[in-house]
């Protein structure tokens, strides 16, 4: 082996993550091309989709917990401060719960619109093993942000002044109207699935705790809404205020779930799967293509992932 193909050797390795995904960019080293960026999305969905459902349920309902630290921070902060200025100022500390999300790797629902959503259009997954992650993802989700919102509508954490405040955001919330709470959430499900693309496409965590603050802080500044946020929302104002709850459900949080799905999947990973050509790093992945039968109906090959799973462990 000559001088020159030991070094190629070298940067080949340091270049590549052990899934094959590009750990820096071919063209230029700090800067990834669309097909690099969607090759390291597939790769982390990879290694993330043979979880178990009590690992996703558990990473989700740490995610649903986190979240009420974002609907708590909010309430206080907005509460804190004069009215003219209430808007901007009481949103500075929404990021706060997510960043404990991104950072710490937990399962979020919205995230879950571009990962999973891309291992199954490259025919790695199947549909109903997408299904199974969005379920078991958002049932978790939900579960958590429903119980923080019961504890702090049944302790002491939030002033007479605060809890004002937080059931408020739901009370405005059901008065908006149906269309248009879910097209505000399909410019914050946009936000997001781009926010997962930005975070894959850069290299170091301080860009990404950047990135996550401020794509984070877009969403109460601009008024939109973000399903696990207002489920939140939601519940604490069925605690609060004692409203019924399938209306809540129906008027407010099912509307921001559908715009949510809706622009993660259609805007950013239908668009940007579009955009790319080499699509799945190394030739592993190759070989674990799906036919379309068993892509749409699951079966045999989900059995066979799991199998190998449970064969690793």
């Amino acid at each position: 082996m000559s001088q020159d193909d030991g070094k190629e050797d070298v940067r080949e390795a340091i270049d590549q993550s052990a899934s094959g995904a590009p750990a820096a960019g071919e063209a230029v080293r700090d800067m990834f091309s669309a097909d690099e960026i969607f090759q390291r999305i597939v790769a982390s969905a990879n290694a993330e989709i043979d979880s178990s459902g009590r690992e996703l349920f558990f990473s989700g309902l740490a995610a649903g917990f986190a979240i009420t630290l974002t609907f708590l921070l909010h309430a206080v902060l907005t509460a804190a401060v004069p009215n003219d200025r209430t808007h901007l100022l009481g949103s500075l500390l929404y990021p706060v719960g997510f960043v404990y999300i991104i950072m710490g790797r937990y399962q979020l629902y919205t995230e879950n619109t571009l990962p999973p959503v891309a291992l199954t259009l490259t025919r790695v997954i199947s549909v109903p093993s997408l299904l199974r992650v969005w379920g078991v993802v958002l049932v978790a989700n939900v579960t958590g942000a429903a119980l923080g919102a019961f504890v702090l509508a049944h302790s002491g954490v939030m002033t007479p002044e605060v809890a004002k405040v937080g059931a408020e955001f739901a009370s405005k919330a059901v008065e908006t109207p149906w269309w248009d709470l879910f097209f505000k959430a399909v410019f914050a499900g946009w936000l997001v699935a781009g926010l997962v693309w930005l975070l894959h496409a850069s290299r170091d965590s301080v860009t990404r705790f950047v990135l996550v603050f401020v794509i984070f802080l877009c969403i109460p500044v601009a008024e939109l809404y973000h399903v696990v946020v207002s489920t939140c929302d939601a519940f604490y104002y069925v605690f609060e205020e004692g409203a019924a709850v399938l209306p809540v459900l129906w008027d407010f949080v099912f509307p921001v779930l559908l715009g949510n799905t809706v622009g993660g999947v259609f805007l950013v990973t239908l668009v940007n799967y579009a955009q790319t050509q080499r699509r799945i790093p190394g030739d592993e992945h190759e070989r674990r293509v799906l036919g379309y039968r068993e892509w749409l109906l699951g079966g045999i090959a989900d059995r066979g992932r799991s199998g190998s799973a449970q064969q690793d462990d």
